[in-house]
Formats: C-alpha cells, structure tokens, sequence
C-alpha cells in the first residue's frame, strides 16, 4: 500500500494539492488544489452527480446558501451539540480531541474516565490534563453593519440543512412521487480542533449529500438499496478496490443524534482505516424540527389519496476530499521498467486530468511539431482534457504522464509525416502501438 508521505510528495509536486495560503507559512487545516487537482476533483464531483442525479429519476438537485439564517442550526440541534470533547494540556497548554488521543473511547467521554487512561500529552508527553469541556465547532461570523449578538450567523457545518429548508419548496413546485431525493455538493466548514493527516480531518471541505424522502413504512428496503449503490459507485465508478472498503454498523453510543441508524462506510487509507461515506436513517427529526421552529407544516400528501404524513429520510453522504485521497490511494502505484523505477497513477479514465498527452518525438524539428499541433488541436476539440508536453526526452515525458495518471501518451514521429500513423503508448502496460490519427 502507498505511504501518506508519497501521495502527498506526489500531490505537491504534480499541482494536485497544496497547504493553504503556503506563502506565508500555510494554514492549519486548509488545502489549496492546484490544476491536477482541481480537474480530478470536478471529474469526481461529475461523477457523483452523474450517478447519483442525472441517470435516476427520482434525484433533484439544490443549491443552497452557505451563511443561513442562525435559527437553522438551533431546529437542527447543531448549536447545542455539535461539539467535541477538547482537552488541554496543563504542561504545555497543547489542545486535543480527547477521543482521538485515546483509544477505545468515544466522544462522551468524561474527565474521569480520560484521566484515569493516563494518556501521555502527543506534544510533551505529560499526563497533566485539565477537565474535558465541550468545544462547538462551527465558525461564527456577523451579517450586516453591526458586530452583536443580534447579527451573529454561522457559516455551515452541513450541506444537509440547506436541502431540508428546500424540501417544502421542492414539494410545493415540482411535487415529486415518493420516495424522492434531494442532492447538493458545496463548502461545509468545522472549526477542527486538530486537523491532520492531510485531506481527511480538515477545517474547510467540500461535501456531496442526499436526502432521500421516504414512506416511514418502507424505510428498511430504501435503506439498504442506497447502501449496496453507495459500494457500486465506490468500486465501479470511482474504481475503488472494494477489499479497502469495509461496512461498521455504528452502536447508538455512538450515532449522531438524529439518526436512528447510520452505516460507515471505511476505508484502508495509508494512514489506517477511517470514515469514507455514511448511510443514516435520519427518520422525520429535521422535517419535525423544522416545522417546529417555522410553524410551516411539513407534510407530503400521497397523489391521490388522503394519506398525509411527515416523511422520513435515509442520508447518503460523503466528503469530497476523503473520497479524493481514497481515489489517490487505489492509484497510486510503483514498479520498475526496464530496471527503472516509476511511480503510476492509475486513475479510471473517467477520473484522469488528461486523457491524452501529445508530443512531437523531437520539438526542434519544425514539421513533426507542426503535425503534433494538428493531432493535438483535434484531440482538444473533441475530448477538451488533452495536454501537450515536449519537454525532455520522450522517456522523461513518459514518466512525467505515468505519475500524474494521464491513460495514453500520442507521439508523432517521422513516420506520421508518410503514413498518419501515431504511436500510442499505454500507461498501465507501457505497449506502444500505430494507430491511425482518424482512429484516435
């Protein structure tokens, strides 16, 4: 399995991600993704959405809002328990999650029960440990000119919220059969106690969520249909190895508080297995919540029918970035050709940067640079992710295209200029074929 340390040389040196504002001297918990990285996290992002909204029928997609009215986070119980339990150091005033410090507890911890584990301080190695205390995790800002308690928002935790305050107005427009989706992908921020381990715990993060509005009868078969699509899009379309992905059924202990039910999807990242996706059954708690709060009634009524009830939702969710180091895991791979080491980056192909790289087999030869920039023009017209590289040798090049994923490299020779013929060399075996231009 790659180390964490490779992937992220790898990501740096290739433009796939960088820390955040690393000028002057990085941000905790902030990532910045240069060109590689911002065109693997649309494809993925277009993948999702792909699979999960444009070939279903019974998908819808919103946008909402990222800074909400602050009322949101109270119906939603987030203002009063989205917190961790934080811990300070009384040697070196070090801060910590509690629960990610020691093992085998869970984030109800009690001061006692962490003292009495004896845990050594990560920093300093102390056990002088101050009491637990709850810490909220959600950024707080001001809206409008005035800076006081009446003006205070939250930018969001959650893309979730932003589809349940639109499922009335989803209802009321399109008025969908039950059982319906809502989907959204944007920015959800945390407010991390200690970020780490690059992408997967961070302060800033892209999300894609559904809500999944369902008969409460019928919640058990819609449950574990989302669950068996949720593993064939992890292995079939973001080409995941489904050994590396493992079901936990998470306890009540140590569910959310909305949910009923939740299913973590993990994964075997290089760091160890951690949360890649989750499935809850998050039953009427936000529609009731909701239409406590707003005093708007949240019930659908059955086409055709009397029968009016407040329907409950199943959640599929993951975070963008967990799902992007996941894809980078699988990829990453080294081997050795002809005695030379190499790193590959065999990403699906739907997931690549670039599908082609096109290179004159000499750039200070005029006439094979003119045919490269034709064959190259084409292959931008029609597939737009293509790359043009003439830098170094061919075999340089080559390696350069190994690592950063790009499927099939198109040389243009001598034999171009008499035949239209093209050599195309394929990443994953190397093989070099002659290919017709027309037939690219």
């Amino acid at each position: 399995m790659a180390k964490m340390e490779d992937i992220v040389s790898l990501c740096k040196r290739r433009g796939f991600i960088w820390q955040g504002s690393d000028v002057y001297g990085g941000m905790a918990g902030t990532w910045d993704f240069g060109p590689l990285g911002v065109s693997l996290k649309k494809k993925i992002m277009d993948a999702w959405w792909k699979y999960w909204v444009e070939d279903r029928e019974d998908m819808y997609g919103v946008d909402a809002a990222i800074i909400m009215n602050p009322r949101t986070w109270v119906a939603s119980g987030h203002t009063a328990t989205f917190a961790d339990p934080l811990v300070e150091c009384g040697a070196c005033h070090g801060r910590f999650r509690a629960d990610k410090i020691a093992d085998g507890i869970s984030e109800s911890v009690t001061t006692e029960e962490f003292k009495a584990l004896n845990v050594k301080c990560p920093t300093c190695g102390k056990t002088e440990w101050g009491d637990i205390r709850k810490f909220n995790m959600m950024f707080q800002t001001h809206v409008g000119p005035v800076d006081d308690d009446s003006s205070i928002a939250y930018l969001r935790p959650e893309t979730a919220q932003g589809i349940f305050t639109n499922y009335k107005n989803v209802v009321d427009t399109l008025y969908p059969d039950l059982p319906f989706g809502l989907a959204q992908q944007g920015k959800a921020f945390r407010n991390e106690i200690s970020p780490r381990d690059f992408i997967l715990r961070d302060r800033e993060c892209s999300q894609m969520e559904i809500e999944y509005f369902v008969d409460p009868k019928t919640w058990e078969e819609n449950f574990e249909t989302l669950l068996k699509q949720q593993h064939e899009f992890l292995t079939d379309v973001m080409g995941l190895e489904a050994e590396r992905i493992h079901d936990l059924e998470v306890e009540e202990a140590d569910r959310a508080h909305y949910s009923k039910r939740t299913v973590d999807i993990e994964f075997d990242y290089p760091n160890g297995r951690e949360e890649l996706m989750g499935l809850a059954y998050r039953t009427d708690f936000d529609l009731q919540n909701i239409q406590r709060e707003s005093g708007k009634n949240m019930e659908y009524i059955v086409k055709g029918t009397t029968e009016r009830f407040v329907p409950h939702v199943i959640e599929p969710s993951i975070g963008v970035e967990r799902l992007f180091l996941a894809v980078l895991t699988c990829a990453y791979k080294e081997d050795e050709i002809n005695g030379e080491k190499r790193v590959v980056l065999a990403l699906n192909e739907n997931l690549a940067p670039y599908r082609f790289c096109v290179s004159p087999l000499l750039k200070n030869k005029p006439e094979l640079v003119e045919k490269a920039k034709e064959v190259y023009a084409a292959l931008r017209k029609k597939y737009g992710n293509v790359t043009w590289d003439d830098s170094g040798n061919i075999g340089k090049r080559y390696r350069k295209q190994d690592e950063i994923g790009t499927p099939k490299c198109v040389v243009i020779d001598f034999d171009t200029l008499e035949d239209d013929t093209v050599t195309v060399r394929d990443r994953d075996t190397t093989e070099q074929v002659r290919v017709k231009i027309a037939e690219l």
